[in-house]
């Protein structure tokens, strides 16, 4: 087993106000801006896991969230600047942050490409007033044109928007017209994923009226056609992108890559070669929580287990297949050790019922497939 590429992950948790839909680790600001002892906790949480990426470069960065954005630029020039001087960043990493287009300052952006930002993520979700008041958005379509005109002024380019579809009482049109405003902005890259009820959320206890299943398949179709029409080719279930756009720190984690997770809640995946092994980390949820044990620790906080042998086939395939292009069988057997021989039967079986084909290089799903990923996933359970 070789080691695979490195990214990192940041969780941002706090909002301006928790989205009835949202099952993220994120949290409801009581002031008007996060405490900048924050930004010395993630410092110190990394500091805790340097001694398991030593020598390692780190590809990509991912500030998530909550709302990052409400951090200051301030802030992440900050962060940014002591994340570097403690380890190697790749010359051309990727360094994305998520922000709501109605929690950010005009002109901000200027001062986060400053700060190291090269590519941001808008939560658009919609352009609609009325889907956005329904989904307890707190910003407005102007705010999301807004925000994409700052980021053309400040040199952004490389920036995605995300969008819902299957919203309440959504129609077919009303998806394409989402799609048809935001292929108008030209951003360079679109995630555009169904709205589903998780467990624990505001929309899970109190269902709004969806789109049946038959309804949001149209619309997942129609609107994939419109994307490509426009340029945006489909390489993962709900990532779009113009050419030479594709998110790079996603599809780390879609092809198994390795990333450390800091900040409250954040997990994290490491491949260890002595001894051989796969670890899954997760940080303490409650920010309270976290802050409290970065300040006294002296190694690195939160959940560590060792990934099975048994459950890595499932925990690879869980990502790999939701790309378009699939794995290749080398990919499978250097980042799980791994030989591909003892997923015959299980890929065999997938194959009969018409989930899985095999390419030139591995596997990848079929058009049944993708539309019952689940199912074609579950096959890969020990």
């Amino acid at each position: 087993m070789r080691l695979p590429p490195l990214a990192l992950y940041v969780h941002m948790p706090w909002c301006v106000r928790k989205c009835p839909y949202c099952d993220f680790n994120s949290h409801q600001l009581k002031s008007a801006q996060p405490s900048s002892t924050y930004i010395d906790s993630l410092i110190r949480d990394f500091d805790l896991e340097l001694p398991g990426i030593e020598e390692r470069s780190i590809e990509t960065v991912f500030f998530g969230g909550g709302t990052p954005s409400l951090f200051s630029p301030a802030d992440f020039d900050r962060l940014l600047h002591a994340l570097r001087a403690r380890a190697d960043f790749a010359p051309d990493a990727e360094i994305t942050m998520e922000a709501n287009p109605g929690a950010i300052e005009r002109g901000a952006f200027a001062g986060y490409r400053d700060a190291g930002i090269n590519r941001v993520s808008l939560g658009a979700q919609s352009f609609s007033p009325s889907a956005l008041q329904r989904l307890g958005r707190i910003h407005l379509a102007q705010d999301t044109e807004r925000a994409v005109a700052d980021l053309r002024a400040a040199g952004i380019g490389n920036f995605n928007l995300d969008l819902m579809y299957g919203l309440p009482e959504q129609s077919v049109e009303q998806a394409l017209a989402d799609i048809r405003t935001a292929c108008a902005l030209g951003p360079s890259h679109l995630s555009h994923y169904q709205l589903t009820l998780e467990p624990g959320t505001v929309f899970h206890s109190r269902p709004p009226p969806l789109p049946d299943d038959e309804q949001a398949w149209t619309m997942q179709n129609e609107c994939q056609a419109m994307l490509a029409a426009h340029g945006y080719e489909q390489y993962e279930i709900s990532a779009y992108a113009q050419a030479g756009a594709r998110c790079r720190h996603n599809l780390n984690y879609w092809e198994f890559g390795d990333y450390v997770g800091i900040g409250a809640g954040a997990h994290g995946k490491i491949t260890a070669l002595a001894p051989q092994r796969i670890l899954r980390t997760a940080k303490p949820k409650q920010p309270r929580e976290y802050q409290q044990q970065t300040e006294t620790a002296q190694q690195a906080i939160g959940e560590r287990r060792r990934v099975e042998p048994a459950d890595l086939p499932f925990e690879f395939m869980l990502n790999a297949l939701r790309l378009n292009q699939g794995f290749r069988s080398e990919d499978y057997e250097r980042r799980t050790g791994l030989t591909l021989i003892d997923l015959q039967p299980a890929l065999l079986r997938a194959q009969s019922r018409d989930l899985l084909q095999p390419s030139a290089q591995g596997w990848l799903a079929t058009d049944l497939g993708r539309r019952f990923l689940n199912d074609l996933q579950a096959g890969f359970i020990p």
